[in-house]
């Protein structure tokens, strides 16, 4: 692809040994040889593809699980990327891991992977890999999202906060979400100034919210804002929550396919309105 000029740069994975692995570009056919993909490629690379850095390289080839795909759909879907100007290199994908230190086994395997519907990834331009024949043990998600509902409104509240008040404002979640990509977040704004920045337990619960809310119906559930959360705040299962909503009230699956109307960005008079309260 670099050879024949189809790209010009390359987003994938280089191996950092000790089972590890670490984003890297690649702008030459000589520097391909450094690319890797395997049970330890975890990243979502497709939280570069709107980098000004990364857009002003031309046309970009990007190493791509199924779900990560739906990142770069949803990309696209919301005019942030164009489809002409990405290549997605899309990978049979066997799962990834939970922990690096590891091997991959039953006990290994990334939350995400267990309900993951995408392993054989449906839009791409070129497609690598053999279809994995790995039995994968079921996920919790949906255990997990009807505990929480179980509760009355005050026990939800006491769970929610307590796990906000651990928030320390790192914005590590931001930062590794394909779909923050506003130039200058909420959060940082000081005029107005929406969300007080200190950790305290108000303005962890305001931005921990409201961010949820901004991602509600595009999450696509790549849950890496869950795996670098350094406190370990359960944020993929507050943003599936908000993901189910969107189907069960809209029927909406957010990176589903591409040049589908986005939810926020689509009316209709027969959308539901009885469900907010």
């Amino acid at each position: 692809l670099l050879a024949s000029k189809k790209v010009d740069l390359i987003i994938g994975y280089k191996s950092e040994g000790n089972r590890r692995t670490k984003p890297c570009f690649v702008t030459t056919p000589e520097a391909a040889d450094i690319l890797v993909f395997n049970n330890y490629c975890i990243n979502n690379l497709a939280v570069y593809l709107t980098k000004k850095e990364i857009k002003d390289k031309g046309k970009i080839g990007i190493v791509a699980k199924g779900c990560d795909i739906r990142s770069i759909i949803q990309l696209i879907n919301e005019n942030q990327i164009e489809r002409d100007k990405v290549f997605i290199i899309a990978a049979e994908c066997d799962g990834v891991v939970k922990n690096f230190d590891c091997e991959m086994n039953d006990d290994n395997i990334a939350p995400k992977c267990k309900f993951c519907q995408l392993r054989s990834p449906k839009v791409y331009d070129q497609l690598f890999g053999s279809p994995t024949q790995r039995k994968f043990p079921e996920g919790k998600l949906m255990e997990n999202i009807l505990r929480i509902e179980n509760m009355t409104p005050e026990e939800r509240f006491a769970f929610w906060n307590e796990e906000f008040s651990k928030c320390i404002r790192c914005y590590a979640c931001r930062q590794v979400c394909p779909l923050c990509y506003c130039e200058q977040c909420i959060a940082d704004r000081s005029v107005p100034d929406w969300i007080e920045s200190s950790a305290t337990e108000r303005a962890n619960f305001s931005w921990n919210i409201v961010r949820a809310f901004h991602l509600a119906g595009r999450c696509i559930g790549c849950g890496e804002c869950a795996r670098v959360c350094p406190v370990d705040i359960p944020l993929s299962l507050l943003n599936a929550k908000m993901a189910l909503t969107a189907m069960n009230e809209f029927g909406y699956t957010a990176g589903k396919g591409i040049n589908e109307p986005t939810l926020v960005g689509n009316y209709s008079n027969e959308d539901k309105e009885d469900f907010i309260k």
